[in-house]
């Protein structure tokens, strides 16, 4: 699934992200350093794994966007 970087704080390694609609979903640590990255700005396009439904989705994985 895709999303867009909304919020990102290098101290706690996690941040939010906005699905396509416009929905924020928050992630933590562990789902951005599942992705290997070091850094991640608002507005970057990225990739996102999530499991769980609804209220109780969350992101698994944070990673760039690639073509």
């Amino acid at each position: 699934m895709q999303a867009t970087a909304y919020t990102y704080d290098p101290e706690t390694r996690s941040g939010q992200v906005l699905l396509d609609d416009g929905t924020p979903v928050p992630f933590e640590a562990t789902a951005f350093d599942a992705g290997g990255l070091r850094l991640l700005r608002p507005g970057q396009r990225v990739r996102i794994e999530t499991e769980g439904e609804g209220a109780g989705r969350r992101i698994t994985l944070v990673t760039l966007q690639t073509f």
